[in-house]
């Protein structure tokens, strides 16, 4: 402790958070280059232009006071973790400004997140958001996983993973305690709005592999109608839809229905690029940043889906980056929007990799359809046609008749 003394009296924390902060969101405050390693307290640290801004006035003796406290008088000495406890200062700082979507990775937290991102992974299949009141729900059950086949829906609200309570937990937590080894058994506590009481889910993990485009061809009166599934935005997905959109064209059908019902985004540029398949030139999206400038992206290839008849499938579990893309093809009046009301996510999170493998997701700014509508929160996005599903009990297994569906091949 009396070397991080010694080290605070010559640098400041504050100094040292700043750099690291700057460096690793690339803030241009000045050239840093920062490495920060906590192991019995005594951090190996190299800073330059070590000025923080001088108009942040914070003194962090109050931090490290309170550090030496704990380290001291704290009862279970077995618990105290010098990483856990540089961790948690960061996360803490972090979650101060209220977003659920701008959060800052751990390790274990980072791996999961990229391996979803990548499309295998170990545990149940749940897509995770928060709802309205900030509460930690299910945008999406993927098809076929242990969520699925139990019964869990868009919409239901985790109340405990195991025995820890959800309340103020973030998504990299929930992720790391929902996934687990193949095989492994987990029980979630789910409350599904409308029901009086909260019911008790077991499930085992199983590994989870998640393809994001999928294709297959409905025979309607003698016709070919196309109907490309997408599950997500991932790192593969270009790579899948390019291969779905030939084989499409080989197919030649008379229409398409696009599915992005249960999709719960990715990245963004995935969307421009979905969307530049089926309009000809144009604005996709508006990203609107925090002082109020604008950004545009637009059609940015030649797409080879533009004149055939297309109905785009949504629910409640599509959200972010295919609420872009549905929403940028209902502006656009390329295609009508068949189901219920989308999830509502309409903010962009930037991505950074940190030192010692932890990560930061930053919401820098929201995003906007070509008409200037922000679907987020309770908005969401309101279908041409809207068309429940039948409902079914949490105990059936049988699958009810995909009306939503019929519906669209009825409009093409």
């Amino acid at each position: 402790m009396k070397i991080m003394r010694n080290i605070l009296q010559k640098l400041n924390l504050f100094t040292i958070l700043i750099a690291l902060l700057t460096f690793t969101l690339g803030w241009q405050l000045g050239h840093r280059d920062v490495n920060v390693e906590w192991k019995n307290y005594q951090p190996s640290i190299k800073v330059e232009n070590k000025e923080p801004p001088k108009e942040i006035g914070v003194d962090f003796k109050l931090f490290w006071d309170t550090w030496d406290l704990v380290s001291k008088k704290y009862r279970d000495k077995t618990a105290i973790d010098s990483e856990k406890m540089f961790y948690g200062a960061i996360q803490g700082m972090v979650a101060s400004l209220g977003d659920p979507y701008t959060v800052f990775l751990p390790p274990e937290a980072q791996k999961s997140t990229k391996e979803e991102l990548g499309g295998s992974f170990s545990g149940v299949g749940i897509e995770l958001g928060f709802d309205k009141d900030k509460r930690l729900s299910v945008v999406a059950p993927l098809e076929g996983t242990p969520a699925d086949r139990a019964g869990i829906k868009p919409e239901d609200v985790i109340v405990k993973i195991e025995e820890k309570d959800t309340l103020n937990l973030s998504l990299p937590e929930a992720v790391s305690l929902i996934r687990g080894p193949k095989g492994s058994p987990i029980a979630l506590t789910i409350f599904t709005p409308g029901d009086s009481e909260p019911r008790e889910i077991k499930l085992i993990r199983d590994t989870i592999i998640v393809k994001s485009v999928t294709v297959k061809f409905e025979n309607v009166n003698n016709r070919q109608v196309a109907v490309i599934k997408l599950a997500r935005f991932g790192e593969k997905t270009q790579e899948e839809w390019n291969e779905a959109v030939s084989k499409v064209l080989a197919a030649a059908p008379v229409g398409v229905i696009l599915d992005l019902r249960n999709d719960p985004g990715g990245f963004l540029d995935g969307a421009v690029y979905v969307a530049s398949e089926f309009l000809d030139g144009g604005e996709v999206l508006i990203q609107e940043s925090g002082d109020g400038s604008r950004y545009t992206y637009k059609v940015n290839r030649q797409g080879k889906l533009l004149k055939l008849p297309l109905v785009v499938l949504i629910n409640k579990g599509s959200a972010s980056a295919s609420e872009i893309v549905a929403g940028a093809l209902q502006d656009r009046k390329r295609a009508k929007l068949v189901g219920t009301k989308s999830f509502g996510k309409g903010t962009v999170q930037e991505t950074e990799d940190l030192p010692g493998g932890t990560g930061i997701h930053i919401t820098t700014a929201r995003w906007l359809t070509p008409l200037s509508r922000w679907v987020n929160d309770t908005t969401g996005l309101i279908p041409d046609v809207l068309i429940e599903m039948p409902k079914t009990e949490a105990t059936s297994s049988a699958k009810p008749e995909d009306v939503q569906l019929k519906k669209a091949l009825e409009l093409l």
